[in-house]
């Protein structure tokens, strides 16, 4: 092979390296556009009858024990301090809150169960607004089912897990409130929530609304949704 011949092929491999570096900076900047987030969010209307139920986008609701977090995590969620009121007494939300994200799903938080001192006629309001919506909603894409990691499963936990199996309820459940515990431990307190459900670890995910662990698969799986919306 005469030094030409090398020249033509080094020359060649230099064009091949370039391509290939250009390919990936496209591959790149294309999945760069497919990560999800959330640009706006804005609340909507509170609900305290199911004949007012909205009906007119795809949905996201919430649930859990009133300690849970729903608040906080909805906020952090949307990157948004004060979107969902939270409250220093567990269990004084009473309404289904709506709240319109990116222009096209509702997030839907509902009342906390579990802790209440409303008294036992708010619980029983609150507890047949739940299940009016979650059976006769029509656009109800997901549940997002939030448990204090620290906590085992309550009694009510494993009703509401159990209603949305019997519904056919799509639903994931978030563990909340990670950075409470240490991160030696994690695991092992998602290893008791997963056995009180008779689930693997797998199908539990864990959060923080301190250090944001997570977020981005959340978002991305409410991506999922809205992506569909979209193309309604």
């Amino acid at each position: 092979m005469d030094i030409f011949s090398s020249k033509k092929i080094l020359r060649v491999l230099f064009l091949a390296k370039k391509i290939a570096n250009v390919l990936i900076l496209c591959y790149n900047s294309n999945n760069m556009d497919k990560i999800y987030s959330i640009k706006s969010a804005e609340f909507i209307t509170s609900v305290v009858k199911k004949e007012n139920i909205l009906k007119d986008r795809p949905e996201i609701a919430f649930v859990g024990r009133s300690n849970a977090g729903k608040s906080t995590f909805i906020n952090t969620i949307v990157g948004q301090k004060h979107l969902a009121k939270t409250s220093s007494t567990p269990g004084l939300t009473k309404m289904l809150n709506y709240f319109l994200i990116n222009k096209s799903i509702y997030f839907v938080d509902l009342p906390g169960y579990g802790v209440s001192k409303t008294g036992k006629r708010h619980q029983e309001i609150w507890s047949e607004l739940i299940g009016d919506y979650l059976v006769s909603s029509e656009r109800l894409s997901l549940v997002f089912m939030l448990v204090d990691i620290r906590n085992k499963p309550s009694e009510l936990d494993h009703m509401m897990l159990k209603f949305l199996y019997l519904n056919n309820i799509p639903f994931r459940i978030i563990a909340t409130k990670c950075d409470k515990v240490a991160k030696s431990k994690v695991h092992q307190y998602l290893q008791v929530i997963a056995k009180e459900f008779q689930i693997t670890v797998n199908n539990i995910i864990p959060y923080s609304s301190e250090t944001f662990l997570n977020k981005q698969k959340i978002l991305d799986i409410i991506g999922e949704i809205d992506e569909q919306a979209i193309r309604i």
